[in-house]
């Protein structure tokens, strides 16, 4: 029995997803299922303006999907190796030749 019952609640869980994967515009409390994120953290982020929403009459606050993919996407951070070969790259392009003591 226990075995059904999470079958069932990882199905719903699923069908949830896909809801929000289908639909444009986000309510609160499918942009932070989407993010796995609280509520009270989404609410902070919209707080301090640092996540694009809209809210209409000025009450309830919603998201496009999209931008919150988009936030997502330009949130990276480049790793060390990568900011390492950039700094080789730059140094090997502007100086002709190293001085040596």
């Amino acid at each position: 029995m226990e075995i059904i019952i999470q079958k069932l609640n990882d199905l719903e869980l699923v069908i949830k997803r896909q809801t929000i994967l289908s639909k444009e515009v986000l309510t609160l409390e499918e942009a932070a299922e989407h993010l796995q994120l609280s509520k009270s953290c989404i609410y902070k982020m919209t707080s301090n303006k640092e996540i694009p929403f809209y809210t209409p009459g000025g009450k309830k606050i919603y998201f496009r999907r999209t931008e919150l993919e988009q936030w997502i996407l330009n949130s990276r951070v480049v790793p060390s190796v990568e900011i390492s070969l950039e700094i080789e790259s730059y140094l090997g392009r502007t100086s002709k030749s190293l001085v040596s003591w």
